[in-house]
């Protein structure tokens, strides 16, 4: 770590692997449902705690669509199989119901037709994506065989709390999840031509009063600027890697900073939410809508926290962050752990409640495990696979999520990244966030649509505001790097920079409007886009064809208009900096 400077030095000092380990033991101590007294337990003990270090803090409530799983059985052939249902499927009826089940095995699509009447057998973890598919296929239920280990999981894609909009996309058919033992024995009996199952659960989904903690430590030159960093403590079982150690981290990051007040230009605010694990983000949902205008005037950053510190995680090079983010990660991944840091982009998952308000993002995680041949681990790589990294650990979402998978050394390692990335955005004069790399992001995905599309789209407005928008941003970059600007010049640089984020972030990231929440899916870049795909296989003159270019049309203009606000506020860099602006803004 000689690459440290004395500052960056002196506050890895400060951080205790032993305070960090203490701090997850008392929060893990019991498992923390959303709603619970337990839950509620664990938030008065992070409360008392970032008060010890002098830190206001605000602990509100709210309601919520809470669903926690309940009583469940499945038999075959008059026995018993142990399973577990899921936050969010249907619970059956009384008697249950009854069904023949067919093998959907890696449900490819190809296969779903057979589930048709029927109970399909899937392997893998419960997938929100699958069921919809099993059900819109006229499956009964589903069954899904996970692993060594039952997964808790959480089975809808609506974000938080559902609308009157949204709410009709629930799960409809029950589902529950087995182990690989009890899987062999499921496919035997099937195999023998017994297949019929006896299925009932019991799943309790009810609006429920969650809380939320806040905490603020306040900066000097632009208080009112603030890095939201945020992580969940709501947990499944005991929940020691997910979210104990997270939880823990963002205490010690709060005792440490709390030591350098004097030195942060803008603030910081810790959020605990509660409802991620069983309210699909409903705390963050929440949060965001009830402070839409304060996050979108006056966040900076959005930096995430969940399960970091687990043993043998070993790969930082792959966590989540944006284009324009990315910079800040590469700096202390490679400063701490030499490690060249390629990240991966975010899908609507992690509490990212603040796209639409436009606010960049930065992390999820930090550390995962590295692939391997592991059978224990083999259907937890199906759901976070990367390139070298392979998730959390075989334990995610188990009753194994205890505090023997935390390793101090990771914790203290993982804890280190975010304390000195956090330190950066709240003390460097003009705000690390590089909107080029973003506009390069955009304009490669312009292509690609142009490219799939050909004629039968125009993105010529597009591809031209893109390029004035690169050579605004390279100018105002080397600009600023050559240049020794006032305070004030500085805040206002910043504010800009924060306005280009407000367009670039919900193009980037956002398929409906800003105001709303996608749902908890794998998105595309530019996602209002992606019907372009639609229409570049259609045949020209086509009925379908004129439907889908007459609403591409509408999401081109949607997609033009953000650029140009974006054009118009870069262009106020150069004058800010005391060069000619030039005439950059398309009509």
């Amino acid at each position: 770590m000689d690459n440290l400077t004395v500052i960056e030095k002196e506050i890895i000092s400060h951080i205790d692997a032993t305070q960090l380990m203490d701090y997850n033991k008392e929060i893990a101590k019991e498992v923390r449902l959303s709603g619970s007294e337990e839950e509620l337990r664990a938030f008065k003990y992070v409360q008392h705690t970032l008060e010890s270090f002098g830190i206001e803090t605000e602990l509100s409530y709210h309601e919520a669509y809470i669903s926690l799983p309940g009583k469940t059985s499945l038999k075959i052939d008059g026995t018993e199989l142990t399973c577990i249902t899921h936050s969010m499927a249907p619970s059956t009826t009384e008697r249950g119901i009854s069904g023949e089940t067919v093998y959907i095995g890696d449900y490819s699509n190809d296969k779903l037709s057979f589930s048709k009447g029927k109970v399909a057998v899937v392997e893998g973890i419960a997938s929100p994506e699958v069921i919809a598919k099993v059900s819109d296929a006229g499956g009964l239920a589903a069954i899904f065989i996970n692993g060594p280990y039952t997964h808790e999981m959480i089975v809808s894609t609506v974000w938080g709390s559902p609308t009157p909009e949204n709410i009709s996309q629930m799960p409809k058919i029950p589902v529950v999840s087995i182990n690989d033992d009890t899987g062999v024995i499921l496919k035997q009996f099937m195999k023998e031509g017994k297949g019929q199952v006896e299925l009932y659960t019991e799943v309790e989904t009810k609006w429920t009063a969650i809380p939320t903690l806040t905490a603020d430590i306040k900066g000097k030159e632009e208080s009112d600027h603030f890095v939201l960093f945020s992580g969940h403590i709501d947990s499944w079982h005991y929940g020691a890697m997910d979210n104990g150690s997270a939880n823990a981290t963002m205490l010690e990051v709060a005792r440490v900073l709390s030591k350098y007040k004097e030195e942060l230009k803008r603030s910081i605010r810790f959020a605990f939410w509660s409802g991620h694990s069983h309210g699909r983000y409903a705390g963050s949902q929440a949060y965001c809508d009830r402070h839409w205008e304060e996050i979108h005037e006056n966040c900076v950053m959005h930096i995430y926290i969940d399960s970091v510190g687990g043993k043998g995680a070993t790969i930082l090079s792959e966590s989540n962050c944006m284009s324009e983010t990315k910079d800040l990660a590469s700096h202390y991944v490679k400063k701490i752990t030499g490690q060249n840091y390629i990240g991966s982009r975010y899908g609507k998952y992690a509490d990212q409640s603040f796209w639409g308000a436009g606010v960049p993002s930065l992390f999820m995680g930090m550390s995962e495990q590295p692939l391997s041949n592991d059978p224990m681990s083999q259907k937890v790589f199906q759901v976070f696979a990367g390139k070298e990294a392979g998730g959390f650990g075989w334990w995610w979402h188990t009753v194994e999520d205890t505090i023997d998978k935390i390793d101090p050394t990771n914790l203290k390692r993982d804890c280190e990244i975010y304390a000195l990335s956090i330190y950066k955005v709240l003390t460097d004069a003009i705000l690390p966030i590089n909107q080029l790399a973003a506009v390069k992001e955009i304009k490669d995905t312009i292509k690609e649509y142009q490219t799939a599309a050909g004629d039968k789209v125009d993105l010529n407005i597009t591809v031209e505001r893109l390029n004035k928008l690169e050579e605004v941003l390279t100018n105002a970059q080397s600009d600023l790097s050559s240049s020794n600007l006032s305070i004030e010049k500085q805040k206002e640089i910043n504010k800009i920079i924060m306005a280009i984020s407000r367009n670039l972030v919900p193009l980037n990231y956002v398929s409906t409007d800003i105001f709303e929440h996608d749902a908890a899916i794998r998105l595309s870049p530019i996602p209002s886009l992606s019907s372009i795909n639609r229409i570049a296989a259609l045949e020209k003159g086509t009925h379908d064809y004129f439907l889908w270019r007459t609403s591409i049309n509408r999401l081109i203009n949607k997609v033009n208009y953000l650029l140009k606000n974006a054009l118009e506020e870069a262009s106020k860099l150069l004058t800010v900096i005391e060069k000619r602006s030039g005439n950059y803004v398309s009509n």
